[in-house]
Parts: structure tokens; sequence; C-alpha cells
């Protein structure tokens, strides 16, 4: 990727962040369920509900996050990444000036913080790439349309709404696979892909895609690691509403009726955090050792998997070579009602 001398290039990192000690996790969660995309009630209703539901459920969450210390890695994660991928553009853009700014959904660095640093550098150039490799109403759009209200610095922006076939995020991901079915050996294992749930009417209601979208990094994932033995399942559900399934719970179940051990594979996070170190490494382990599944494995989130750094890269020279939205590499049908590069074509 050859640059232009001078040109200044920002490149914000979305994310969902997470508290940073246990006096915000109440706030944090007052902020992720004040937003419409995750609650959709008038705002009279939805405030009032998510302070109640954040105070419901501060001491259990201050629970699962004292097992990390007493807070979320999300954000030292999500600052690796966007160091790696700052030096990685630094070392194939000579002479221009590229810097990675984060912007979190519902804790610091929030995305008013994020866009006011941005605006600072004055960029001629601004890449928005969230940091969820597929394209969802509940994290992407919720991020981007976020930033779309508080941003108003100078700069040309053009925005990476969706990876799920990316090659460096498909090779980091079945790297990870391959890794921890060596260290089963000659057990016979399943690989259970584990995604973040959403409820059902989401994806009819809205013509969400993330869905499909998973579903399209599964395969891909399990045709370059070989895979033979492998399921889709969805996890962290809250609510009352019908979830997408089988639950990740479900999924463990099935495999200690079939007799198998698992390696559980996150695949809508490239980061560790509350749902991989608790979630899967804490409560889904002690749920697989009642049942007596063994060998239970988890593979870890990309991180900063050179593969996955170089994905991101080539994602940010690739956009800045268009205008407006676009996913990177393949894996979007682009047919549904909520996909930016839909509408935008539209």
């Amino acid at each position: 990727m050859s640059g232009r001398d001078g040109r200044r290039i920002a490149v914000v990192l979305f994310n969902l962040g997470g508290p940073d000690g246990p006096a915000a996790v109440k706030p944090f969660l007052a902020n992720l369920f004040s937003d419409p995309a995750i609650i959709d009630l008038p705002g009279l209703i939805r405030r009032p509900l998510a302070n109640f539901i954040a105070a419901r459920r501060e001491r259990s969450a201050q629970a699962n996050y004292a097992v990390m210390g007493g807070g979320s890695p999300l954000l030292p994660e999500t600052r690796k990444q966007a160091d790696a991928l700052e030096a990685a553009l630094a070392a194939t853009r000579p002479g221009e000036a590229v810097r990675t700014f984060i912007a979190m959904r519902y804790w610091n660095p929030l995305t008013e913080q994020a866009a006011a640093e941005v605006a600072a550098f004055a960029p001629d150039e601004i890449v928005l790439l969230p940091l969820y490799p597929q394209f969802s109403t509940t994290t992407t759009e919720s991020s981007l349309k976020r930033w779309d209200e508080v941003y108003r610095g100078p700069g040309r922006s053009r925005t990476v709404c969706c990876y799920p076939r990316a090659d460096g995020w498909i090779a980091a991901q079945a790297e990870g696979v391959r890794a921890r079915l060596a260290e089963a050996g000659d057990a016979p294992v399943r690989v259970l892909f584990s995604a973040h749930g959403v409820p059902e009417k989401i994806i009819a209601g809205r013509g969400d895609p993330y869905q499909e979208q998973v579903e399209t990094t599964c395969a891909a994932i399990a045709e370059a690691a070989g895979l033979v033995d492998w399921a889709i399942c969805y996890q962290s559900r809250v609510g009352p509403l019908k979830w997408l399934g089988p639950s990740t719970a479900e999924a463990i179940e099935q495999a200690g009726a079939d007799g198998v051990g698992v390696v559980v594979t996150p695949v809508a996070f490239v980061s560790e955090h509350v749902e991989t170190l608790v979630e899967l490494d804490v409560e889904y382990a002690e749920l697989a050792h009642r049942l007596g599944v063994a060998p239970y494995l988890r593979a870890p989130a990309v991180g900063v998997d050179p593969a996955f750094i170089a994905a991101l890269t080539e994602a940010v020279g690739q956009a800045l070579g268009r205008t407006g939205v676009s996913p990177y590499g393949p894996g979007c049908a682009g047919r549904w009602a909520a996909c930016p590069c839909q509408k935008e074509a539209a």
C-alpha cells in the first residue's frame, strides 16, 4: 500500500467496552441497556428500565468481573490491537501520519472522547473499523450511529462494515482450533463455535445479517481447519425472549450425550473479555465437568495474532481506496435489510 506524503489518516476501532472496576459496573450496564439497539422501547420507558436492570444485575456482574481482577480486560486488549495495527500501517504507509483511536460504546473511552481526539488530530482521511467481524444492528450499527451523532471534525470517512470471511481472520481462528485439537490428541472431540447470541426477533424483525454471517465464518474456519465434527451455538442469553440457538450449554450437553469432548471457539469476539474468561472458561467448563465432557478445551480469541492484524491492515488499505460503506473480504451477502452497504446502494 503506497501512500501520499503528508496525508493524515485516523483509524477508529469500535468495540463495546467494559467496566474498569467494581464501581463502573452499574453505569456500564445502564449505558448498555439504555441503547435503543438493545432495548427497543421509547426513551421515557427505556432509561428507567435500564437503570432498574443495572441495579438488579450489579452484584452478580461484579462477581463475574472479580474473577478477572475486578474489571474487564477488553480495553487493554483492544489497546494492544490498536498499537499493533498502527505499527503495521506505519510500516506499510511510509510518509503518511497514521493513528489509531479506540471508541467504546458503553464505557471509557466512550465514542464522544474518541471523536474529540480524532477531531484534534485533524485527519485528512478516516477509516471506521468495527472490531465486530459480523455485522449486527446491536453492535456495529449502534457504534457507527453513535459516531455519526457525535463526530464533528474534519476528514473524509469511509466504513468497513464487516469481514466475516476475511482471510487473516479465518486463518487466525483456524490456527487456534488446530492447536487445541492437537492438545486433545486422539480423544474424540467436537468443535463448538460459540457466538454471542441475540434474540431471534432481531434477525427476522430488523433484517439483521448477523446469524448468516456467523454461519459463514464458522463454515470457513471449519474448512480451513479440516474439521469433520463441528457445530454452531450461542451464548450470553438474557431475558425472556427466544434467542438464537442452540445455546452453548445445550451444545455441551449434546456433546456429553454423544460421548465426545469439546473444543470451544469464540467466533464473534476478537479479544478476551468476560464472555470468554468467565462464561466459557469458568461457567461452561464447570458444566462440562459435571456432565463428564472431557476434554474441555477453549481456543483463544485472536487478539494480536499476526494474521488477524494483517487482515485489519489490508482492510484499512482497501477502505482508503474507496468511499462509503463496504465489507472487507467475502462473506457478506448484502441482501439483508439492515446491511449498510445495501442501504447505501439503494
